[in-house]
């Protein structure tokens, strides 16, 4: 085994780093190790351990920031992540005896501009929640005809066009298509369903997709989560997310399968496989580019920022947030103090006396 297959052996057992993780700490040593072969000319399967220990020198990593920067064209925070992944290889080597230092900290790392976090409007999330709320209902569809009838009463609004309405148009074109149609609206309950746990617990993707059907406690209001580093929180539900939550799992006892075990996943598909990362991104991007109004980028991420945005500026104290979502330290919550700032600045200058008269009258 070599020293970059014992390492990520290491972060895998011992710090038990999430598979996401330990993918990009691979990726890493792998484009590390492509760099040393094209100084080497050779391939990068053939950096031996020793040559590997040589590398790593404040000379070398210098250089190796560079690469990344000039003709990898890689922006600062993924430079500084690559730097970051060579300082923790040193460290690991360090406690075996193979290092004595660590010469990635003498390396200077480029400046990367503060990224405020992107979060979503509240109103369009609760035009959203509104606009799907019939896929969160306790009414079970028996064809589709039924639920065109009932979907255009509940959208029905003077300039409603059902010719442009993306969800009108599916349905009407599974009309004829009972067996298809079944499994569309079940995807479009789970599409749901996931972004709505992760707009009201603010959990990460990752989370989500680990969640398991004995981890949601409907008689406490709480899910167990299985954080970074395995650290097990409780998040509390609210009651619009728990009957969400309990009628999505009476649509996959009566439409996937039956009698499911409690260990099983929470959310499935209509095939009766785990919901997986690549899924949960898709469902969120799905479900709120057919809704409309969402600037940002769509993705799960954005909706834990809009939670967290959301509990700052109804005046939710930092460290309950902190726990809420899971943060290692309190640094990672004060992000979201910016947001909070610039609502703070834009009340002050249209409700303060002095701001509205342009800071005149004894100024």
């Amino acid at each position: 085994m070599t020293l970059t297959e014992k390492y990520l052996e290491y972060i895998s057992t011992v710090r038990r780093y999430s598979a996401r993780t330990q993918d990009i700490y691979s990726g890493v040593l792998d484009v590390f190790a492509e760099f040393l072969s094209d100084r080497k000319g050779c391939s990068a399967g053939m950096i031996a351990d020793d040559e590997l220990k040589e590398a790593l020198s404040s000379h070398v990593i210098r250089g190796y920031e560079v690469y990344l920067l000039e003709k990898k064209k890689l922006g600062p925070r993924t430079v500084n992540l690559h730097i970051s992944v060579l300082s923790g290889l040193c460290r690991f080597l360090i406690k075996k005896g193979i290092l004595t230092s660590n010469p990635a900290k003498s390396v200077s790392r480029p400046k990367q501009g503060k990224r405020l976090p992107v979060f979503y409007r509240k109103g369009a999330m609760n035009r959203y929640l509104e606009q799907s709320g019939i896929f969160a209902g306790e009414r079970m569809f028996h064809s589709p005809e039924e639920f065109m009838d009932t979907y255009l009463e509940s959208v029905g609004r003077p300039g409603y066009r059902p010719e442009k309405d993306p969800v009108y148009q599916t349905a009407s074109k599974l009309s004829e298509k009972p067996d298809k149609f079944s499994a569309w609206l079940f995807e479009k309950r789970l599409k749901r369903v996931i972004v709505s746990t992760l707009y009201a617990t603010g959990m990460r993707r990752a989370e989500l997709v680990s969640l398991k059907r004995a981890d949601v406690d409907f008689a406490r209001r709480i899910i167990k989560v299985a954080g970074k580093g395995d650290k097990t929180r409780e998040i509390p539900m609210v009651p619009s997310l728990c009957k969400e939550i309990s009628l999505y799992l009476q649509a996959v006892e009566a439409t996937v399968c039956e009698n499911r075990k409690w260990d099983s996943p929470l959310f499935i598909t209509y095939n009766g496989t785990a919901v997986y990362p690549v899924y949960v991104d898709r469902a969120v991007k799905s479900e709120l580019g057919e809704a409309g109004g969402f600037t940002a980028r769509k993705s799960p991420h954005v909706l834990r920022h809009t939670l967290a945005t959301e509990l700052l500026d109804e005046g939710t104290d930092l460290n309950s947030i902190k726990e809420l979502l899971g943060h290692s330290s309190l640094a990672a919550t004060q992000v979201y103090t910016h947001n909070s700032v610039a609502k703070l600045k834009k009340v002050y200058e249209t409700a303060h006396p002095r701001a509205k008269s342009g800071g005149k009258h004894g100024d």
